[in-house]
């Protein structure tokens, strides 16, 4: 991959609005690198390298992600003295 080819991937993979989106555009521009260059090449290489970075980026951030929060959860925090939410010690 060009330094020009590694300059316009990285402005792409900015304006998208999420990372699924970067993935998949990442994953077309591998495709067409591939298929220009050579499946052997260095640059198809480097972008297929892109794209496990975007995925490994993606598994990191729903990783770190909380999970939503139950109705019953909810209500808890609403209201604390609920008999519901009480927690007894042991």
């Amino acid at each position: 991959m060009t330094q020009d080819n590694m300059t316009q991937t990285s402005i792409n993979t900015t304006k998208v609005a999420n990372i699924d989106d970067a993935i998949e555009i990442a994953r077309q521009e591998a495709r067409a690198i591939c298929a220009a260059k050579g499946e052997q090449s260095p640059e198809c290489a480097a972008a297929w390298d892109s794209v496990e970075e975007l995925q490994a980026e993606a598994a990191h951030q729903r990783s770190q992600q909380k999970p939503p929060k139950s109705a019953f959860q909810r209500y808890c925090e609403e209201n604390p003295d609920a008999d519901e939410c009480r927690l007894y010690d042991d």
